[in-house]
């Protein structure tokens, strides 16, 4: 869950948003780390839930039990093909490197034209600066084009609002 609590209170508060704007979460089915604490305020406040998780990790016991909409597939690359066709925008917490390879296969499929959905970070304290200045790098020095439609926001809501409109 990183070491900094304002990473959690940021889950919880998007959790949050999530239901009072009525979007459903797609998110990668564990009751586990912010993800855990995302879904759990989603559905404490009444929203909808879908999990996408791979047998394996439902094996290890770290699915989330709580949801009426779990789906279990047989892979991780399943899982990351399913969770893309389910959702319409795509929104990136603070995380580890799980989190950085479901991020950048994202944006890869939007850079060859498979997707054009919106892309946002919850910039909680600057988590994703080195991440932008990297990105802004590639761009600078003729590696991708652009930054796409990724948004950037430290406010849930907002950031939500910026995804779904």
């Amino acid at each position: 869950m990183g070491t900094d609590v304002a990473f959690a209170d940021a889950a919880r508060e998007l959790g949050y948003a999530f239901a009072d704007q009525g979007v459903t979460l797609v998110f990668g089915g564990s009751h586990r780390g912010l993800m855990g604490i995302l879904a759990d305020a989603c559905l404490d406040a009444g929203g909808d839930v879908i999990g996408v998780i791979p047998q394996s990790l439902v094996d290890l016991e770290v699915a989330h039990t709580g949801l009426r909409d779990q789906r279990i597939v047989g892979s991780m690359h399943e899982r990351k093909a399913l969770m893309a066709e389910l959702a319409d925008a795509f929104l990136v917490m603070p995380g580890g490197l799980g989190t950085f390879d479901e991020m950048f296969e994202i944006m890869t499929w939007a850079q060859l034209g498979f997707h054009d959905k919106p892309m946002g970070l919850l910039d909680v304290n600057g988590f994703f600066d080195p991440l932008i200045a990297l990105i802004d790098h590639l761009a600078d020095t003729g590696f991708i084009r652009d930054r796409g439609t990724l948004h950037r926001d430290a406010d849930a809501g907002t950031l939500l609002s910026l995804l779904t409109t």
